[in-house]
């Protein structure tokens, strides 16, 4: 049967793979052949579960938004990620992969974040762990969502700024990979998005597999069947996405729609929409389409939102484009501005300008009255309040 999940290689299609300097090949190659047997062990899904029930408060609400769904005349049900401890999707992955770290008698953590909310979850977990926590931060984002950066060090974490390149995720996330490179053995590199070498990108959808595993059985309570017409949600590395399709990818019944950040317009040269303008190549370990010029430098992404200026995108989404298996729109600032005060004014619920993005591409897809839409909302809006309120006065 054919499949678009990662194959024995560590491959989607043509993406993924691990390309690592030497020093990081034990390492990598250690945590792949560790995880798929801690992640299927009766063990680790006890202590998984029961912290995610206990601890996160899953499983998160699907909930009928009304009149969302009046608006764009079909019936959209939300995966209230926002509602997860912490405030995002990011603690599903982090709680998994700390408990993997702990398994493999790792002492010390590093993440790099550029939101802050995987940040946040990890520096969570640490605490929870008593373990040391070293987070990666551009100055730019530490400057952006310093209240993120303030639970950080609250949390017990060492909050690092970096200040190479245009000093967001990008830079943050190379910063990460020196340090491991200089503390192979002790450190334990929690990634935060499905991006980087193999197992990475597979091992941080399977753990966010959980909200498609929870919409499957929510959907056949509420509306007697276990699949949608359509699943939107936001994507820059990737990882609420990828938890949100999981475990529909291969039924082709339901149309996925992720959403990209279109910063100021795709051809602005201010934009971090890596699947309308990368081309493929190497980042971060993993072979995927890259935002870079004829050199093969990096161009520096912008987007309003923290969380989604990555110059790459996780392998398993540029397999599920360049196979047309999923439709990647470009949702520019602006729109997602108008989605996000859309939808508090309609229902209540203030999103993260990330989930903002999955929201304004509601008014690109033309749905029938009939159809079932789930839409994933990954964090809540809390950080992006001075951006909010800023563009409210404008």
């Amino acid at each position: 049967m054919k499949t678009y999940q990662v194959d024995e290689n560590g491959y989607y299609g043509e993406f993924g793979g691990a390309y690592v300097p030497e020093i990081l090949h034990q390492c990598v190659e250690d945590l792949r052949n560790t995880y798929l047997k801690v992640l299927e062990s009766a063990s680790f899904k006890e202590e998984f579960d029961q912290l995610l029930r206990d601890y996160v408060g899953r499983p998160s609400p699907l909930y009928l938004a009304k009149r969302l769904s009046k608006r764009y005349g079909c019936k959209i049900y939300l995966k209230r990620e926002d509602l997860n401890h912490t405030g995002a999707h990011k603690i599903n992955n982090t709680i998994g992969q700390i408990l993997l770290a702990r398994r493999m008698g790792k002492k010390r953590i590093i993440a790099e974040t550029g939101a802050g909310q995987h940040g946040v979850a990890t520096a969570t977990v640490c605490a929870l762990m008593d373990m040391e926590c070293v987070v990666y931060m551009g100055k730019t984002d530490v400057e952006r969502q310093h209240a993120n950066v303030q639970k950080m060090e609250m949390l017990g974490a060492t909050v690092v700024p970096v200040t190479s390149g245009n000093m967001t995720l990008k830079d943050a996330t190379n910063e990460a990979i020196r340090d491991w490179c200089c503390h192979p053995s002790d450190t334990y590199y929690i990634i935060g998005s499905t991006v980087g070498p193999h197992p990475y990108p597979d091992m941080v959808a399977r753990l966010q597999s959980v909200i498609s595993a929870e919409i499957k059985r929510q959907l056949l309570e509420q509306e007697g069947r276990d699949h949608p017409d359509y699943l939107i949600a936001c994507v820059g590395g990737g990882s609420n996405a990828a938890g949100t399709i999981y475990h529909f990818i291969d039924d082709e019944r339901v149309k996925i729609v992720l959403a990209e950040a279109g910063g100021l317009g795709i051809t602005s040269g201010k934009s971090a929409a890596t699947i309308q303008l990368g081309k493929k190549g190497i980042i971060h370990g993993a072979r995927t389409l890259v935002m870079q010029n004829e050199d093969g430098q990096i161009e520096e992404p912008y987007s309003i939102s923290a969380g989604l200026d990555y110059p790459g995108i996780g392998p398993i989404h540029a397999n599920l484009y360049t196979t047309r298996r999923a439709r990647i729109l470009a949702v520019n600032d602006d729109e997602a501005l108008a989605a996000a005060f859309e939808l508090t004014r309609l229902e209540g619920i203030i999103p993260a300008l990330e989930s903002a993005h999955a929201l304004g591409a509601l008014a690109k897809v033309d749905f029938k009255p009939e159809d079932v839409v789930v839409l994933t909302v990954s964090g809540r809006g809390d950080k992006d309040m001075d951006t909010y309120i800023k563009h409210k006065m404008a």
